[in-house]
């Protein structure tokens, strides 16, 4: 998969989840999640764990 087809993919995904998280990614390895979160402290707390795995997350906030 191309460069831009990946950033298609996840603006696709963006659209999906309104609030929380939609992609994680760790060593060139990307999925594709739909984790929808109900606060901000929720997002928060889902975020620091994730990181603290060593992933890179991407999520609407």
């Amino acid at each position: 998969m191309s460069q831009k087809e990946y950033q298609g993919l996840l603006q696709i995904a963006s659209e999906q989840v309104s609030f929380g998280i939609y992609a994680i990614e760790k060593k060139g390895y990307a999925e594709l999640c739909n984790y929808k979160c109900e606060s901000i402290t929720e997002l928060k707390k889902l975020k620091r764990n994730l990181r603290s795995q060593g992933f890179k997350v991407r999520y609407n906030g």
